[in-house]
């Protein structure tokens, strides 16, 4: 849902709705788990389970992951407090990633040609019909090694833009039309950090940027074809999908207003 461009996520946002994205860990068995349910739980009596404890056998069969340990959710938060990370996920200033991708993602939007002013992930940018707008990216390259013990590089970002085009009549549509991968951006470093700046255009009408970025180990055409996505994500081979050789990060999105 959140993979395809022009799919669910791209129609929601087409109809000018803010709906953020968050990365998460949804755990049942988690490898390399030592704890268990006491032998004396009831739920049936008290209507939940007693608190784990510790004296499983280690599981090593395949399961889920640590909280962290492979998806991650960035919060843009004004301080170090509960309340100002939740006003940070309401705000939509989130990115995400999967196997420690990246280290950090600066993105705003700005009148074409400013050096003040910009917006965020999860703002507007309100700019006079016909002005011009462009992306600015700062991208930290990861610089420590992720869970799997590799350092992850980088080989791709790709800028998606998308009209906003209001309500629509079928509430169940999963397709944005005008939703596609208008810019790729290759990155040939390793280490360190690297900036691209886009030209968004003149604003004739509402429209929204947001961005991913991938290792490029495994990549196919998009859901909705090489015109919209030329180099999506591939869809995993059961039996043969390996994560951590399969790692993405996406950012919430920026819309640009005329008026």
């Amino acid at each position: 849902m959140t993979s395809t461009v022009g799919g669910l996520w791209d129609s929601l946002l087409a109809e000018g709705k803010a709906w953020w994205i968050s990365a998460n860990s949804d755990s049942h068995v988690v490898y390399e788990e030592t704890a268990k349910r006491p032998d004396n739980t009831d739920f049936n009596t008290n209507g939940f389970h007693s608190d784990p404890v510790y004296g499983q056998p280690t599981s090593l069969t395949p399961g889920d992951f640590w909280p962290g340990y492979y998806s991650r959710t960035h919060v843009g938060s004004r301080n170090f407090g509960y309340a100002a990370v939740m006003e940070g996920l309401r705000a939509g200033r989130v990115w995400v990633d999967h196997g420690g991708l990246i280290s950090g993602l600066d993105v705003q939007v700005r009148v074409k040609g400013s050096y003040g002013g910009g917006v965020t992930l999860g703002d507007s940018l309100v700019v006079r019909r016909g002005q011009r707008a462009e992306l600015v990216i700062k991208i930290n390259l990861a610089n420590t090694p992720n869970w799997a013990n590799f350092v992850p590089t980088l080989a791709r970002v790709d800028v998606i833009k998308g009209d906003v085009t209001g309500p629509v009549a079928d509430k169940d549509t999963f397709k944005a039309p005008n939703t596609k991968v208008v810019k790729s951006f290759e990155v040939n470093k390793s280490t360190g950090t690297v900036s691209f700046t886009y030209d968004l255009g003149p604003t004739d009408q509402p429209f929204y940027v947001r961005l991913r970025g991938t290792d490029g180990n495994r990549t196919a055409p998009g859901y909705h074809g090489a015109a919209v996505d030329p180099v999506g994500p591939a869809i995993d081979v059961v039996g043969d999908a390996d994560p951590w050789k399969d790692l993405w990060f996406y950012a919430n999105p920026i819309w640009v207003l005329p008026r």
